[in-house]
């Protein structure tokens, strides 16, 4: 299958490569479609086995002036961000020259990751570096709306579901998180800066195991989408069956699903739903 016209013309793509399997199949597609790969990985949140047998730079968050200066000499100037990077704490974060002109500016900015990343897109931009989807070199990832797997919310589960969406969409405009659990129309927890694992795993105790609760996970409002879009993968699917969810709302063309025949696989075997949703009853 040929690339996307959008993609079609480029001949090398730098990847900013975060953890987890996304990395990989973005780099598995490149390879596919003939587009060479430069990998810009991060000491401690880039997995060891993605940079194996591949061009790459390995550097800390806040050498931003490597980075540029590296990708520039290897005359790549389009991006993909792909994969896991856990927030970095700005006061402890090492930087060089470059890394610390662009903390200084964007201050106030980076109290959210969405203020964050427009911050370093804007940066990167007047650099001379496009910013691609990641979208548009994974394909099949984005979820559908339906089912994902044999099983499906209850009639009487849509209230609660579309409850946890409304609040998802708002902590998303404020910029705290994408997450949310619900149980009987009741937010039981947000996401914050701790992940949507850690979210599940922290309401696992306060949920009524006899009723049923949900994982509601959506888009910002806001979200640039090239930078970042709401993920979850097998890995999520355990997490939820053992603190007692009875499924996972994921924001239907809003969102990634990483290895789609896994998760269901998981999900039936659990019994629980993995369902794509936008919010329109």
């Amino acid at each position: 299958m040929s690339a996307p016209q959008e993609v079609s013309s480029i001949k090398k793509i730098g990847i900013i490569t975060g953890g987890g399997d996304l990395p990989r199949k973005v780099i598995a597609y490149c390879d596919e479609h003939d587009i060479s790969v430069f990998l810009i990985c991060f000491e401690g949140h880039t997995d060891k086995e993605t940079a194996e047998g591949r061009e790459s730079l390995w550097v800390g968050l806040g050498e931003a002036g490597k980075i540029m200066n590296t990708l520039k000499k290897n005359d790549v100037y389009d991006l993909v961000m792909a994969g896991k990077i856990k927030r970095p704490n700005l006061r402890s974060l090492k930087t060089d020259l470059k890394g610390a002109q662009i903390i200084s500016r964007i201050g106030l900015k980076a109290m959210g990751d969405d203020g964050l990343l427009g911050a370093l897109r804007k940066e990167l931009e007047q650099e001379g570096f496009t910013l691609h989807g990641v979208e548009k070199f994974s394909e099949g990832l984005i979820a559908k709306s339906g089912p994902i797997g044999k099983y499906k919310p209850l009639e009487e589960d849509w209230s609660s579901i579309q409850h946890g969406f409304n609040i998802a969409q708002e902590i998303g405009r404020l910029d705290i998180g994408q997450s949310v659990i619900v149980q009987d129309g009741v937010i039981m927890g947000v996401e914050g800066a701790e992940g949507t694992d850690a979210l599940i795993e922290r309401c696992a105790s306060l949920l009524k195991k006899e009723r049923r609760a949900f994982l509601v996970k959506t888009c910002k409002p806001q979200q640039d989408k090239d930078m970042d879009l709401p993920t979850i993968g097998p890995d999520t699917i355990m997490q939820a069956y053992k603190s007692g969810l009875s499924g996972i709302i994921i924001h239907a063309e809003n969102s990634i699903i990483l290895d789609i025949k896994a998760i269901a696989k998981k999900a039936d075997s659990y019994k629980i739903f993995v369902y794509g949703y936008n919010g329109k009853p």
